[in-house]
């Protein structure tokens, strides 16, 4: 037996279809010499998608039952820098490589693999930098207009140390389950943070939450 390869496609909106991509990873894979282990179809942004296909797959390569994953493109795997690396080196540690067709392949055990990962690496570190400085402003800007957020900052000394570390997470896509069990608090602490943050932001739209978890 080939080694085995999940197939992922992913579009944006309803009316475009995943028929091409499909069409041309199952060429690819041929081309390669994988066997097809599933082929799995998302319709939706990246951002905002819940990703319940991919996480099929990463649960099959946690199980050890595919080597690779294909995609034409490595943005139709990730829904940001940060969640992209996130996910790219979990499927490292269970040995299975992300390949796109246009020639990228995420491979730690490369002299390109590693460099791929450096260079996502320094984007993700700058993308996090924004997002804490986001919060930051938004706290400062709300404290400058004289509002309340619930009780005062350093009433919450964990949570309001740990806040700009769970908007990033929930910038990735993470649940606020997986947030709560990766940081060691509530679920409801989590929420709360989310909720602060959007109150310091009235022009913002709502931010879409993975796994419908509010």
């Amino acid at each position: 037996m080939g080694q085995r390869a999940a197939i992922y496609c992913r579009v944006s909106t309803a009316d475009q279809s995943c028929e091409r991509q499909e069409r041309d990873l199952t060429a690819f894979a041929g081309r390669a010499g994988y066997d097809v282990a599933g082929i799995f179809k998302e319709t939706g942004s990246g951002a905002k998608l819940d990703r319940a296909e991919r996480r099929k797959i990463m649960a099959l390569a946690q199980a050890r039952q595919i080597d690779a994953v294909l995609v034409t493109e490595l943005s139709r795997w990730g829904r940001s820098t940060i969640d992209l690396l996130n996910t790219l080196r979990e499927l490292e540690n269970w040995k299975v490589s992300v390949i796109a067709m246009n020639g990228m392949t995420f491979d730690l055990s490369s002299p390109h693999g590693r460099m791929l990962a450096t260079f996502l690496s320094g984007i993700a570190e700058f993308e996090r930098d924004l997002i804490s400085e986001r919060v930051k402003s938004g706290l400062a800007a709300a404290r400058a207009r004289g509002k309340q957020l619930g009780r005062r900052m350093g009433q919450r000394p964990k949570s309001d140390r740990l806040a700009p570390r769970v908007l990033a997470l929930i910038a990735e896509g993470r649940s606020y389950r997986w947030i709560a069990r990766d940081l060691g608090i509530s679920k409801n602490t989590v929420a709360d943070v989310a909720q602060r943050f959007r109150a310091t932001e009235p022009s913002r739209r709502p931010t879409e939450y993975p796994d419908g978890e509010r």
